[in-house]
């Protein structure tokens, strides 16, 4: 790892879209019984899930992204190996509070001549709500750990609060950025501008609030994605009785006026949202179907056991032609406050073209 005094924007890197082609997927085994309980196991086997589908084994080998994993002690390592065999998964013991990789780990940004570095910011844990032994240290340790330039930047953010178009435009939330838990009196234009520096952003669009009892304080990548350059994706209520109705319009509404980067107006897709999901006490979850990961053959997509699973998978399988979607039950996982795209950082693939 070389650390570098310039920041991201001023050495020419900028954050990719995550359907450009990924070198490899950071994810961190499911190890905390103290954290997990009883849902441990079937998180794990989701887990499991959703590795071989980023990795697609074929007949000759993975045909997907390489798995890079950590785990926390040498006895998680051996478990996590032995569940991962013959996906080609390299295991690092590296110590962490959960697996919210999305989050914990550096944003994976390229420049123009082709070469990867790590984008590490600061994580406080949320806004200080989940303060986890050892989840502040792993942006530093994967950006040593992949061996590539690494950027420190002091600013708050996590890799779930932006969504990139890879052409200059980021998606965020002001209930997430402008949160005075993140980062106390900086305004929006300072965001823009810190933005911008550290993710190589030409444009940052602005949404409103996220889905009710997100954890995460609204992150965007539970309540909207791009797709495509120009193209983005969002959630429409499901029903009458749909908790987050008013929210889901606000953003489909806001996205409809926004213009990108490049001066195009967007084009707006919507899923049906998975409606009303709740814990075994009875609260309401921050269900989306929108948080997905797009690996380099396939897109595996949450769902939850509702009727909107099928209709949702169809549609996001519609602007994906080319990748196999998955559908990996993602209820127990939702437990821990988030879902796939939560658990994921890609690595983009390094060289020109």
């Amino acid at each position: 790892m070389r650390l570098s005094g310039e920041s991201p924007r001023e050495a020419g890197f900028a954050q990719p879209a995550e359907w450009a082609a990924h070198e490899a997927c950071w994810l961190a085994w499911p190890s905390h019984e103290e954290l997990w309980k009883e849902a441990l196991g079937p998180v794990q086997g989701a887990f499991v899930r959703f590795a071989r589908a980023i990795a697609d084994p074929g007949p000759e080998g993975p045909r997907g992204e390489r798995l890079e994993v950590l785990a926390p002690t040498a006895g998680r390592a051996a478990e996590a190996r032995a569940r991962l065999e013959g996906l080609g998964a390299r295991v690092h013991e590296i110590p962490f509070g959960d697996i919210w990789m999305r989050d914990i780990a550096p944003v994976f940004v390229t420049s123009e001549a082709g070469e990867v570095a790590a984008a590490s910011f600061v994580f406080n844990g949320w806004g200080n709500k989940y303060d986890l032994p050892g989840d502040r240290e792993v942006s530093k340790r994967v950006a040593e750990a992949s061996g590539l330039r690494a950027f420190r930047d002091e600013l708050v953010l996590e890799g779930g609060s932006v969504e990139p178009d890879g052409e200059g435009t980021l998606l965020t939330t002001r209930q997430c950025l402008l949160n005075p838990n993140r980062n106390p009196g900086l305004s929006q234009a300072a965001l823009e501008r810190r933005l911008r520096d550290g993710l190589g952003a030409e444009s940052v669009l602005w949404l409103g609030d996220g889905l009710i009892n997100d954890h995460t304080d609204g992150h965007v990548d539970t309540v909207a994605r791009f797709v495509a350059p120009g193209v983005a994706v969002c959630m429409e209520p499901s029903g009458g009785g749909d908790p987050n109705a008013v929210a889901l319009k606000e953003i489909l509404r806001d996205l409809a006026s926004m213009r990108d980067a490049k001066g195009r107006r967007l084009e707006v897709f919507t899923v049906p949202s998975p409606g009303v999901v709740t814990d075994p006490d009875g609260e309401l979850m921050a269900a989306s179907y929108v948080n997905f990961y797009v690996a380099n053959t396939t897109v595996t997509v949450p769902v939850y056991g509702t009727p909107n699973d099928a209709p949702a998978l169809k549609r996001i399988e519609s602007l994906f032609p080319g990748r196999r979607v998955h559908d990996v039950p993602a209820r127990e996982l939702l437990l821990g406050g988030g879902a796939f795209h939560c658990i994921s950082q890609q690595q983009p693939k390094g060289g020109r073209g």
